[in-house]
């Protein structure tokens, strides 16, 4: 440590004489005695304020991960669904396909039935004992009696069958939701990305589902006991089905 002055070595400042102003330090330098304050560095321009975040990056300065929101956010994954609920979206789902196609096909029934009935066979052709000839004629009045209207109900359950199980495929396939699995508060995801399948993916797991209705239907029964909840179709296609809010 030195003194800047050997006859001052408080750092004390002169006493100018009576009348004049005491000597005023050069600008920017402290006066005598006192210790330099450590300059504060300045943040270059386009840098962020300390304690600021950048704009889309949370507090913390760490980004989320894979882009993916935290459990408990709102429309989030809560965990996986439970069998239950799986069942229960299936049989809304079921309800939705085969409701109108049920009706007419009931209508259909009973417009052949009525028509049927008011059919005679005609067996003067037949021998007696000829049970064969009875039975072909039989046959042959119920098709000749068949209304166009019934066999028109039919070919409507068909296609409106049909399109409901395209409707439903879609809808799976697009948002991750049928109608059921929505009511539900369920939704069929890729476990890799987290995101729909996508009606290509949805259509192959659903031809996948053969290998759950083997052995007794115990793939379909495979969620119950498995880890993430999964049928033999989700492990081969890689989806799950989740819980949202």
């Amino acid at each position: 440590m030195s003194f800047g002055d050997p006859n001052n070595p408080y750092g004390q400042q002169p006493q100018a004489p009576y009348g004049q102003q005491p000597p005023v330090p050069p600008q920017g330098q402290p006066g005598y005695g006192y210790p330099q304050q450590p300059a504060q560095p300045q943040q270059p321009y386009g840098y962020p304020q300390q304690g600021v975040p950048p704009q889309g990056q949370p507090y913390g300065g760490y980004p989320q991960q894979g882009g993916a929101a935290p459990y408990g956010m709102p429309g989030m994954p809560m965990g996986y669904a439970s069998w239950g609920a799986r069942v229960g979206a299936y049989l809304l789902d079921g309800l939705i396909v085969g409701a109108i196609p049920g009706i007419l096909y009931v209508i259909a029934m009973v417009m052949a039935a009525s028509s049927a009935t008011s059919v005679t066979p005609d067996y003067s052709n037949c021998t007696p004992g000829d049970y064969n000839c009875y039975h072909d004629a039989a046959n042959s009045a119920v098709s000749s009696s068949t209304p166009v209207g019934s066999i028109i109900m039919i070919i409507l359950a068909i296609l409106i069958g049909l399109a409901a199980g395209i409707f439903i495929l879609v809808k799976e396939g697009s948002t991750g939701q049928t109608p059921g699995k929505k009511a539900l508060g369920i939704k069929l995801v890729k476990e890799s990305t987290g995101q729909p399948i996508g009606f290509g993916m949805a259509f192959v797991r659903k031809i996948c589902h053969a290998l759950d209705s083997l052995a007794c239907d115990i793939g379909y029964l495979w969620p119950l006991w498995d880890e993430k909840s999964q049928t033999f179709a989700d492990k081969i296609v890689g989806t799950v089905v989740v819980k949202v809010q």
